[in-house]
């Protein structure tokens, strides 16, 4: 004899269908949500607001809220960093005055979007202690090392130009900040032209000399970067990165030396050597204004006229008007 199936009541199934159909709305939700969060990808050096931006972690809960996260990436130093913002491998980050020049020079791509003041005494020619060289042009067929394309090879322009000098009266030597410590330090070059922190590193090693520093030379800013695109895109998730760096800026002014041993451990460098770079440094994030914008078109004319770019670069055209 064949069994007879029971019938299910239907009152007994809604419940359950609910709860499937819930189920299935709540992930149609999520991943929605996450399909729609966007990425902002912050380039940074080992050195300076972002790095510290990072650590604290004040940029993420800003940037949730207007539906992004945020990935990091590190560069040794501004010209590599800016080289990723061109080829769209970043959306923002920071340099200092030269870097953002020569990027400009090789493509259109890049935007100013604010600026730290200037700070002429953090990078300075350095020559050793015991060196007979004593003024900048004493320099005369002497091996200078310095970062290609960084804020230190205006300055040495503005230095050997100021003391009746051209870059053919000497032989730069172009290297990274680390291999350049190492050839300085062995004598395999005659002066070394660098920034901070690396500047208050050699001071404190003992065997360097300042020449001669930014004062009266150069102004030293340091700029934010984003990708036209992104500027233009994602002026809201640009408002919010400029907010969280002013609160990070007023809070580092005033606290340099918990700074210093914030940032010791990722720069390598003790705290008390960074305290002193720290106290050269300047805060207090702002736009460009038409000084600062001209400021920066001197300086891309002169790399140009060194024909050390290859091309005018227009820096008002690449400046981002606050809120756009």
């Amino acid at each position: 004899m064949t069994a007879r199936t029971r019938a299910v009541p239907a009152s007994s199934l809604l419940p359950r269908l609910w709860l499937a159909l819930a189920a299935l709305i709540f992930v149609s939700l999520t991943l929605a949500a996450h399909a729609q969060e966007r990425t902002v990808r912050v380039g940074y050096q080992k050195y300076g607001t972002l790095v510290l931006l990072k650590g604290r972690g004040t940029l993420e809960p800003r940037l949730k809220a207007l539906g992004y996260r945020v990935q990091w990436s590190e560069f040794p130093s501004g010209p590599p960093l800016m080289e990723a913002l061109n080829a769209g491998a970043v959306d923002f980050g920071s340099a200092g005055e030269t870097p953002p020049i020569f990027a400009q020079a090789a493509s259109d791509a890049l935007a100013y979007v604010a600026h730290e003041p200037a700070a002429p005494k953090g990078e300075a020619i350095l020559v050793p202690k015991a060196s007979p060289i004593q003024s900048v042009a004493d320099l005369r067929g002497k091996k200078v090392a310095l970062n290609k394309g960084s804020n230190v090879h205006y300055l040495l322009v503005r230095a050997i130009e100021a003391a009746g000098l051209s870059l053919s009266d000497i032989t730069p030597v172009y290297l990274a900040p680390a291999d350049a410590r190492a050839a300085f330090e062995r004598g395999a070059v005659d002066a070394w032209v660098i920034w901070d922190p690396y500047f208050a590193a050699a001071e404190a090693g003992g065997n360097a000399r300042v020449l001669a520093d930014g004062t009266g030379l150069v102004p030293n800013h340091q700029f934010y970067l984003s990708s036209k695109t992104f500027a233009a895109e994602n002026g809201a998730a640009l408002d919010a990165i400029v907010a969280a760096i002013a609160e990070v800026d007023a809070w580092a002014e005033d606290n340099t030396d918990a700074v210093a041993k914030e940032l010791a451990p990722s720069v390598g460098i003790p705290a008390p050597i960074l305290s002193v770079a720290l106290k050269r440094q300047t805060y207090g994030i702002r736009p460009l204004d038409e000084a600062v914008t001209k400021e920066q078109q001197r300086i891309a004319d002169t790399f140009h006229g060194l024909k050390l770019v290859p091309k005018t670069v227009d820096i008002a055209g690449a400046v981002r008007k606050p809120g756009s």
